[in-house]
């Protein structure tokens, strides 16, 4: 017996909307019946930020969306439009989008809405039209003594309660040059307070080096912070990224959170670097703990009955 379909629709649909748009998806398969409601407005207008409407409405184009939303009601395809397309918002200098499994919102600065030391002198560095990035423009290195790099967003575009992790995102051009055994001084935190120091190193062909972290003498209980990988890795866009550090953003803060770049000691001289922006998105913990009671529940509704 299908116990499933003996459970009221609002019943269904409730449960569903209390998961992740990933178990909405796995509960789909359920039956036919159980997908109509799982698929429905009202659970995927729950995974959905409160606020997404005003930040299509900072869309630089918002002709795509607006035809998705006129060709079909369906709030799981809108869902799906933000976690497949990231939207250009604020004149194209910061894109936003969902995260696919949690329907948490991801931002990213785009070069131009960093704060570069010497960007604005073409003898240091120099903005090009890229096809590859998702702002159409990126900046390269071209040569500089000192690396500086700051970038800032407000907390309350983030989603509450959530553990974010913030990356640069760059490529190393054929003349990549000086960063070979140099770190970069990382720090991560709100803007007036103490944050998280740590290096990183950007070269991918460079020595790995044990790190130093220095943490925040009193991080408070809900602004914890965590050192990230050392190695970059390849994304799917063909991007390099390297994990700066962990933020918890409290539900309803409405901060600064900085993110910094620089080197601590200047020695030689550094080219051959393509930035295309900084990024934050939500980090993501392992849920069998999480998922293997909640999939007892749904699989066995009859203890509602």
């Amino acid at each position: 017996m299908n116990y499933w379909d003996m459970l009221p629709e609002g019943c269904i649909a409730e449960i569903v909307s209390h998961t992740t748009p990933l178990d909405a998806c796995r509960v789909a398969l359920v039956s036919p019946a159980v997908r109509s409601v799982a698929d429905s407005d009202p659970v995927w207008d729950k995974f959905l930020p409160p606020d997404y409407r005003q930040l299509i409405a900072r869309a630089v184009d918002k002709k795509p969306i607006h035809q998705l939303l006129s060709a079909s009601p369906s709030k799981k395809d809108l869902y799906l439009s933000l976690a497949h397309q990231p939207l250009l918002i604020d004149a194209g200098d910061m894109s936003f989008s969902l995260d696919k499994r949690t329907g948490k919102k991801c931002f990213m600065m785009g070069a131009r809405a960093l704060t570069i030391l010497w960007g604005d002198n073409p003898s240091y560095w120099s903005w090009r039209s890229d096809s590859g990035s998702r702002f159409g423009k990126s900046i390269e290195l071209i040569s500089v003594w000192w690396f500086e790099i700051h970038g800032r967003i407000s907390t309350s575009l983030l989603s509450g309660d959530t553990v974010y992790t913030t990356y640069l995102v760059y490529k190393p051009t054929k003349t990549l040059h000086g960063f070979e055994d140099l770190p970069l001084e990382i720090s991560v935190g709100i803007d007036g307070e103490e944050s998280i120091k740590r290096n990183v190193f950007v070269d991918p062909e460079g020595v790995v080096q044990r790190e130093n972290v220095t943490r925040p003498r009193r991080m408070g209980l809900f602004h914890n912070f965590r050192a990230g990988r050392q190695n970059p890795r390849t994304r799917k866009d063909g991007w390099l990224e390297i994990e700066l550090a962990e933020y918890y953003n409290k539900e309803g803060e409405n901060r600064e959170l900085q993110i910094i770049l620089w080197e601590e000691k200047s020695g030689n001289w550094k080219s051959g670097l393509i930035i295309q922006g900084l990024e934050i998105r939500p980090m993501h913990r392992r849920l069998d703990k999480f998922w293997g009671p909640v999939q007892k529940l749904l699989m066995e509704p009859q203890i509602f009955i």
